[in-house]
């Protein structure tokens, strides 16, 4: 298994001896972060008998999709549950309160990039992909109807350059392709329709080359409502 933050943890290394220390983010004791969405969940009513309610598991992506909710989503049950910064890890944790204690017919998980971009304890694709496969799991074993995206194309991150991320994401959406595929869920390909000839995010879809803007989040909403109408359907 090769790390993927291998190389940039050697230069922290050699620059700084402290930096093998716990950063802040690994000392707050709420690591998981079950506060960002414990009072919204505690007032969300149960889904009433008919409703097909969706919840979006994710990081900052899904996070900033939420204020287009109402207007690409009209009308529709779906539930943001996206928080900026987060890896694999941190959202298998908060899994269960965030998603299966909401009692949706759907979770549509976008999970990944943070990993990718070293954003806390180094990883491997293996390490990533074993995260995804937990919280399917979890969401199968309560009845939840699972669609799994494809992570974004990415170039370079801004804040953590040099990583060359493309191939890897490009490896580890062919990974959850097969996942889905095997496991029977549902599989939505972002990157497909997201990505230039370097495997990083067309020009006009995210101002950072990573998040998504409004029309990066049009081109996306339309290939997660036909995932999620194929979830509901069983197909």
């Amino acid at each position: 298994m090769k790390t993927l933050c291998l190389a940039l943890g050697v230069i922290l290394l050699a620059g700084n001896e402290a930096s093998s220390q716990p950063n802040d983010q690994q000392l707050r004791s709420d690591w998981a972060n079950f506060a960002r969405y414990h009072d919204a969940n505690a007032k969300l009513p149960p889904p009433a008998a008919n409703e097909s309610r969706v919840v979006f598991m994710g990081n900052s992506i899904t996070e900033g999709w939420e204020k287009y909710f109402p207007t690409m989503f009209a009308g529709k049950p779906y539930i943001s549950r996206g928080i900026s910064g987060q890896t694999t890890p941190q959202m298998l944790v908060r899994f269960r309160p965030d998603v299966v204690a909401l009692k949706p017919k759907v979770v549509v998980i976008l999970a990944g990039t943070n990993d990718i971009a070293c954003n806390n304890d180094p990883s491997t694709i293996e390490m990533i992909e074993d995260n995804i496969a937990s919280m399917a799991e979890i969401a199968r074993e309560n009845g939840i109807k699972v669609v799994l995206s494809s992570v974004l194309p990415v170039f370079d991150y801004p804040w953590k350059p040099g990583l060359e991320p493309a191939p890897k994401i490009i490896a580890l959406n062919k990974w959850i392709k097969d996942y889905a595929s095997q496991h029977g869920a549902v599989y939505v390909d972002y990157h497909s329709a997201m990505a230039d000839a370097r495997g990083g995010m067309r020009d006009g879809l995210a101002p950072d080359g990573v998040h998504p803007n409004e029309a990066g989040y049009r081109l996306m909403a339309p290939l997660v409502e036909q995932a999620i109408q194929r979830a509901l359907a069983g197909k």
